[in-house]
């Protein structure tokens, strides 16, 4: 029997392959997992570096624009016609204030025209309380803008926000120290084409981007409708410990954003940006579907490899295995069928061919010891042994001598019987009935061979019993052996006893004897024959009796031996109740 250890489901091909297969798809899962973490890092760190490279530019470009803006601004300084108007404006005609002042209104808007982000370029003359700008002419000296420009001067911006507006401011000193300057130049930057530079940052929908000075204040901000509801939010975001020339996420109004922060110490602004991050995956959207497409699709093929594997591979082989099994427990009328023209299909075919030629050889076998037995019980029943003969006649011409009439006939009716029984051709079943009034007839014949000098003592045949079927001559051969090997030279007090015993299941013929030559190395010499197994070994009469008895009622029927209490042999006859009493025939009948 095969361990069922071997066949546990860890054991199986089926598993193996499986589990082979795993290994094979799982290092490709991986990487697909793998590639799709890569390139969502990858595009969220180009469009990082993207959006950084582009504030940076934007930036440094700005810084370039104010340096060159302050640098016209410085020129202003130094003009002739606006010193002249500082210092000799009480002395000038007015001719020469006109021609003067349309001068220095060319400078000006000059320099309005020579930047896109420049709104005005105004100059601011205490000396004289006069203030004149590129848009106009000269007009009265505004004292308040004046201060309040000046109180920011000393702050290390160079762009000044003052009453919402955006300015730089350069002034000309006196020689003296802490004395009012003769007069300022300042540059008002146009904050809409300033917001107009920033909105170009919100290239992705739902961005946004916000101007901050050093102090926190927001100079400005291009946020698109969808952070525009999130300003008030924004305002109070520490925008300043975002790390510069970092790509960071920040939850705003409870959706995710990434911040990208550019700065400028020279300017002293900061600028951030704001992208969704949805704006990150969303070029990615395809390439996730393709991704769960590609793991669904991945699991559909383990799933048919396993069905597949399993129906095409698993299942054959289990139904062999169980095949093997029945075959091995004795059941023979198996027959595998296999639709599928492969290699199962002649596994299959063989498999039907070995049970039936299997089958075949166990009747031809079967059929053979049958025949062999029958051979044997023949031989048996021929077996005439002729010193029982010799014997038999020499009694009778002693009767005949002594003219002993009564007995002559009697012995002769046994004798006839006896003959009759054991010669005639006649089933190999008989009831127990026929066989015990065989073995009592065998019995006192040999007590009148004997002279009485043996007495044989056979308990009634229970009623029950008298229609069981038995072999045929399976007592009568155990009381001759009992004769002749036992008591046959025993001058006196020789004694034969037959008795029954039951259970459920079985019937015991005990015949002992009260013999004296059984040695201890006879009776186990006896019980090896008994036991052997050996089909070529010599076959006696008591070992054909043990071999019918054990092929008509099972391996638990045969003969017993051992020592009796009277001294001599004690042989058990098992019978099993169950025996093929329609074979059998009655034995008195020719």
């Amino acid at each position: 029997m095969f361990n069922r250890q071997e066949f546990s489901l860890r054991n199986t091909v089926f598993l193996r392959l499986i589990v082979t297969f795993l290994l094979i798809m799982l290092p490709i899962l991986f990487f697909a997992v793998y590639l799709y973490q890569w390139i969502v890092q990858t595009t969220s760190a180009d469009i990082a570096r993207t959006a950084i490279s582009q504030t940076n530019f934007y930036l440094t470009d700005l810084g370039n624009e104010i340096e060159r803006m302050k640098v016209l601004q410085y020129s202003l300084l130094e003009d002739e016609n606006l010193n002249e108007l500082t210092l000799l404006w009480d002395s000038m005609t007015t001719i020469d204030r006109t021609d003067t002042i349309n001068s220095l209104r060319t400078r000006l808007f000059t320099v309005q025209n020579s930047s896109k982000y420049i709104k005005d370029v105004s100059v601011h003359i205490a000396t004289i309380e006069r203030s004149m700008s590129a848009e106009t002419s000269i007009r009265d000296f505004d004292q308040t803008r004046y201060r309040e420009l000046r109180s920011v001067f000393g702050s290390r911006s160079q762009v000044i926000e003052w009453n919402g507006g955006l300015y730089l401011a350069a002034l000309k000193p006196q020689g003296t120290r802490d004395a009012e300057p003769l007069f300022t130049v300042e540059i008002e930057l146009d904050r809409q084409k300033l917001q107009e530079a920033l909105a170009q940052f919100n290239t992705y929908p739902g961005s946004g981007t916000v101007l901050r000075y050093r102090d926190g204040k927001v100079g400005m901000s291009s946020l698109t409708p969808e952070l525009a509801g999130a300003r008030a939010a924004l305002a109070e975001l520490p925008l300043e410990t975002l790390r510069a020339g970092e790509m960071e996420r920040i939850s705003l109004n409870d959706q995710q954003y990434y911040a990208i922060r550019a700065q400028s110490d020279e300017l002293g602004i900061s600028i951030y940006r704001f992208i969704p991050e949805q704006v990150v995956k969303e070029p990615l959207a395809k390439f996730y579907t393709w991704a769960w497409v590609f793991v669904l699709t991945a699991l559909g093929i383990i799933v048919a490899f396993g069905l597949s594997t399993y129906n095409f591979i698993h299942k054959p082989i289990l139904t062999l295995v169980k095949s093997f099994r029945r075959m091995e427990q004795g059941d023979l009328n198996i027959s595998i069928a296999h639709a599928s023209k492969d290699e199962f299909r002649y596994l299959y075919e063989r498999f039907n061919l070995m049970v039936g030629n299997l089958r075949s050889l166990i009747d031809q076998v079967y059929k053979q010891k049958i025949m062999a037995q029958r051979a044997e019980l023949k031989q048996l029943q021929s077996q005439i042994n002729p010193h029982f003969l010799y014997n038999s006649f020499f009694i009778l011409n002693t009767m005949a001598k002594t003219g002993d009439n009564e007995r002559i006939e009697q012995f002769t009716t046994l004798l006839g019987e006896y003959f009759q029984f054991v010669t005639r051709n006649a089933s190999d079943l008989v009831t127990l009935e026929q066989e015990m009034h065989h073995a009592t007839m065998y019995a006192e014949i040999q007590e009148l061979r004997f002279s009485r000098r043996i007495q044989v003592e056979i308990e009634p045949l229970p009623e029950e019993l008298r229609k069981l079927t038995v072999p045929r001559l399976i007592v009568q051969p155990i009381l001759e052996n009992a004769f002749k090997h036992s008591l046959e030279k025993k001058a006196r007090d020789g004694r034969i006893v037959v008795s029954y015993a039951q259970s459920e299941q079985t019937v015991s013929i005990l015949i002992e004897d009260s013999g004296n030559k059984l040695t201890d190395e006879g009776l186990m010499k006896m019980e090896h024959v008994l036991r052997s197994v050996d089909d070529q070994a010599e076959t006696t009469g008591i070992v054909n009796i043990h071999r019918r008895l054990a092929m008509t009622y099972g391996e638990a029927s045969g003969l017993r031996v051992d020592r009796s209490p009277l001294g001599g042999l004690r042989v058990e006859i098992i019978l099993g109740r169950e025996g093929g009493a329609s074979d059998a025939q009655d034995a008195d009948r020719g």
